[in-house]
């Protein structure tokens, strides 16, 4: 990202990303709070060059929660000028996010400090408002599987 950052300055990059709905036994739902701004996201992060979408989620969640997940289902791709955002540099991105819900297999909570500022569980009503505009059915469960908007 850095190299075409180079060439292109600030412009708008759609880039192809991966987010990840984890809930513990309780049903709480694992938000983080970045490094980068201080706001709270999904884990989630963009798909590399020569990744699977399954393989980027899988990296992105070890790196910013410190847990080894399994991707289980599809939840819906969301992209569009409401997923737009302007970083604190100028950079210009329009994320086309595929969400997957997730379970955890291994690792421990505890993400990269670079990447993560915090993590916590929250409860439906008590989740702060988050960077992207996800749907609420995707929080409450009610989404279709699969779906693309």
């Amino acid at each position: 990202m850095q190299r075409l950052r180079e060439l292109v300055g600030n412009d708008l990059l759609q880039v192809p990303s991966v987010a990840a709905i984890i809930r513990d036994e309780r049903g709480r739902l694992l938000l983080q709070r970045r490094a980068s701004d201080g706001r709270w996201s999904l884990p989630a992060g963009a798909i590399d060059p020569g990744e699977t979408p399954g393989q980027a989620l899988v990296r992105e969640v070890l790196e910013e929660t410190g847990f080894v997940v399994e991707p289980v289902t599809l939840l819906g791709v969301y992209s569009g000028e409401r997923f737009r955002h302007t970083y604190d540099n100028g950079d210009r991105v329009e994320y086309m996010v595929a969400v997957y819900a997730c379970r955890i297999i291994g690792g421990e909570l505890g993400g990269d400090p670079r990447e993560t500022l915090e993590l916590q569980w929250f409860d439906r009503d008590e989740r702060p408002q988050i960077v992207l505009p996800y749907p609420e059915s995707l929080f409450d469960g009610a989404v279709d599987a699969t779906r693309i908007t």
